[in-house]
This record gives C-alpha cells, structure tokens and sequence, in this order.
C-alpha cells in the first residue's frame, strides 16, 4: 500500500503545477492532502474525483483558507469529518477514512507563526487534540495520521535549528508536545522508525524567502504517525523533489 502526504499550498495553484499528471504516475493507493484552500463551488470535477480515485473533502469555512483532503482507489466504509470540536473544525483541520480496521487521517494542525493570537490557537489545538491521539491509540484500530504537523521535532529535522529555537514550529513546548506523543503515547514517526539519522534528506517544507529551496535549508514538518503495528508495515519512504507542487514535497510511504 502506497501513501503520500502533500501540503498542497492551494489546491488549484497545485493543479496548474501538474499535480494530477503526477499522481496518475504515482499510482499511490490513498493521497492526504492539505491547504486545500479552496471551498466546493471552486473544486473541478478532476479535483473532486480524479482518475480511478474517490474524493473526500473537510473545508474551512473561511474562503481560500486551510482545508484538508483524501483520495482513495477504494472506497471507505466511512467518512469522520472534523473533531467535533467547533473551533477546529471552522478551520478544515481533520479528515479520516475508515477501512475496516484501518484508519486513514489527513490532519493540518495550525501555524502559530503569524503571531500570539495564533500561537495560542496552536497550543490549544494541540492540548485538545492530544485527547484525541489518545482515544485513536487505544481504540485497537490501525491508524495512520498523516499531514501537516507544522513542528520539526528534533534539531535533525530543520536546518538552522540554532537560530529557530523561539521560533513557531521548533518552539521547546512544541517540541515536548511530540515527544510526547511518541514515548509516552506510543505512537511512531513513520519516516525516522526507518531513517533514524537522516538530515537533509528529510525536509518538507522550504520557505519562500531567500533562497531556501536552492540551498536546502528546510524544516521537516510533514509526517506520516501511526499506531505500533501499522507503523511496523512500513519498508520504504522517501520526500519527492523532483518537480515542485508547492512549498512542501511529497513524503511517500510503502506499507506491506
């Protein structure tokens, strides 16, 4: 089974770069996406189903905001859209499709970047939402969460780490936050399980300013995070940056 993850930065933006013609030749079995940014007025027919996949879709209620995605070549035996927690769900943060006994989830937890307000929005974001991992580890489901995170967990995962220790996305709280979520909780980062050591290999998101992409210096804030056994499955992944989609790349999962 082959998953990607792709932050698509806009979902037509992404089409006008090749998106589609990309993913026929991916032939991946399910594709999360997120930043659709788009609501269901906007979305083409290719967009809602392309070829030999079915389209599911969680928007935001802002226009040209957030939103997140999945397409499947099979088809789920359900769709949860949202957290059932108001706040979050205004946003498009959360979509899973169920499988059996696999869950499949595209999440897109928010940036505190732009400031305090949403710094804040952020960190109760994740306080909630840990309740939520919580409840998915223990519920004896196959889960696979795979997404936007927007937090590099370790000083591996981003390029200057030194100087992004105040910064949204390495901040220590952040940080302590996936930690936990790992040793204590006892989910898996898919990608370091089998690259435990990777570096520059890893990063999935470059910045627009400077020369970010040209000279490599990226964060790796997109993960594929799965319960023990689904986790176990995994036996290759890899970040594609052969062609640019938006400012993230792809990370592609084979699982057994």
């Amino acid at each position: 089974m082959k998953i990607i993850s792709l932050n698509l930065n806009g979902i037509r933006s992404a089409t006008n770069k090749g998106l589609y013609a990309w993913l026929k030749k991916q032939d991946a079995d399910i594709v999360c996406m997120q930043e659709i940014k788009a609501q269901a007025g906007d979305m083409t027919a290719e967009m809602l189903n392309p070829e030999r996949y079915f389209g599911y879709f969680h928007y935001a209620e802002k226009k040209g905001y957030s939103g997140v995605g999945i397409y499947c070549k099979t088809k789920p035996d359900s769709i949860v859209v949202g957290l059932g927690i108001a706040d979050i769900d205004n946003e498009g943060r959360y979509i899973e499709a169920r499988f059996g006994n696999l869950s499949v989830v595209s999440l897109y937890l928010p940036s505190g970047s732009s400031g305090e307000e949403r710094q804040a929005f952020k960190f109760s974001v994740m306080e909630r939402f840990m309740l939520h991992l919580k409840i998915l580890k223990d519920s004896g489901r196959d889960v696979v969460i795979c997404g936007d995170w927007n937090i590099a967990h370790q000083e591996i995962d981003l390029k200057n780490y030194k100087g992004n220790r105040k910064n949204s996305g390495f901040l220590p709280e952040e940080r302590a936050w996936l930690t936990a979520l790992f040793e204590e909780v006892g989910w898996v980062d898919v990608y370091r399980k089998l690259h435990a050591e990777t570096t520059d290999a890893c990063y999935t998101w470059w910045s627009n300013r400077g020369q970010a992409w040209a000279k490599n210096v990226g964060w790796r804030i997109d993960y594929q995070i799965a319960t023990t056994d689904f986790a176990n499955k995994a036996i290759s992944t890899s970040v594609y940056k052969d062609e640019r989609f938006s400012d993230h790349a792809p990370l592609i999962v084979e699982y057994q």
